[in-house]
């Protein structure tokens, strides 16, 4: 039997979908009965509700210990995609008791429960960082603690780090670090809140570069890698590098809407995380940008596929398809 943690995400709940179809018997974890039911509504969205019926659904908290016992008897395998994605410096104490604490607990649970594989999502904001030589990230870009990084990159590394724990006391493990998840479903959450936003009048955009990945190609890689046999592994799943004013422009492109118009120069985006600080202050909001998000959103990262590409056997699909598919699903909604 296999685990899903976050399986009420857009990644786990493709990943049990496939577990599914691939007629696996899987156990998932919710913690409420309505994100639960986001992952029915995407399971209907691809006309496969019956599947639903099948999952072994428990309810649990990855930081509360108490809860988890019962999702770990009989099982095999562990998919552990929770996480907390938060760029607000408000969440510092959040993300890490969610992605680092709780990832130490799924750790200490497979470990005491001999499961044979785990699986961990992280992020390639978890990657390392480049050096003056260096022009492309790679898995085996060394970490610079000394550089400024977002509370969920550190978050991340930090459950990184767990999990290698948990290598030297025994476990199999295998880490993948995904770059930007494209794929249908959950509209206000992630890559998903973007196609909202587009479709709704998005003013602004800017030059960064990033990797973008379709949801079902990190789905197929998780898949391949804990068939095969590789151990103490980790893998960066891009398809493309892209710069963001291209992306927004594939999607509104895709949406029949017109692209955001404005550039906001590195200037005009330090004014704009100064005053999301202020009316965050003062109206007690979550915080849409900081000081280290927008810097990412300018900064143009390459990241290396190779070493995927190298043991995974299938190509990867474009992002304009992944976009065009996913637009598509979006206006059906």
């Amino acid at each position: 039997m296999i685990l899903v943690t976050g399986a009420t995400g857009l990644l786990g709940s493709h990943l049990i979908l496939t577990l599914l179809e691939n007629h696996s018997t899987v156990r998932a974890i919710f913690r409420s009965e309505i994100s639960k039911e986001k992952t029915k509504t995407l399971f209907q969205e691809y006309n496969k509700e019956p599947l639903f019926e099948n999952i072994q659904w428990i309810q649990a908290d990855i930081i509360d210990v108490t809860t988890l016992e019962a999702a770990f008897e009989n099982i095999e395998q562990v998919y552990h995609c929770a996480a907390q994605i938060s760029f607000d410096p408000n969440d510092e104490d959040s993300l890490r008791k969610s992605n680092i604490e709780g990832t130490a607990n799924i750790v200490n649970f497979c470990i005491d429960y001999k499961i044979k594989k785990l699986c961990y999502v992280s992020s390639i904001a978890a990657l390392g960082d480049l050096k003056e030589h260096e022009t492309i990230i790679t898995e085996a870009t060394e970490w610079n603690p000394e550089l400024p990084h977002s509370d969920y990159a550190i978050s991340k590394y930090g459950a990184e780090m767990e999990v290698w724990r948990g290598k030297q006391e025994g476990l199999n493990v295998l880490i993948v670090n995904p770059g930007v998840i494209i794929g249908p479903g959950f509209w206000e959450h992630g890559s998903g809140k973007i196609f909202s936003k587009i479709k709704n009048g998005m003013s602004f955009y800017t030059r960064g570069t990033t990797g973008f990945i379709s949801v079902h190609d990190v789905v197929k890689c998780m898949l391949h890698c804990m068939k095969i046999n590789t151990n103490e592994e980790r893998y960066c799943l891009i398809s493309e590098n892209l710069s963001f004013d291209d992306v927004l422009e594939k999607i509104a492109d895709a949406l029949q809407v017109a692209p955001p118009k404005f550039y906001a120069t590195p200037s005009i985006s330090a004014i704009a995380w100064r005053l999301d600080w202020i009316f965050s202050f003062l109206f007690r909001k979550k915080r849409n940008l900081s000081k280290l998000m927008v810097a990412t959103l300018h900064r143009k990262n390459h990241y290396a596929n190779d070493k995927i590409k190298s043991i995974y056997p299938f190509p990867f699909q474009s992002i304009n398809h992944c976009i065009v598919t996913t637009a598509k699903m979006y206006l059906q909604q």
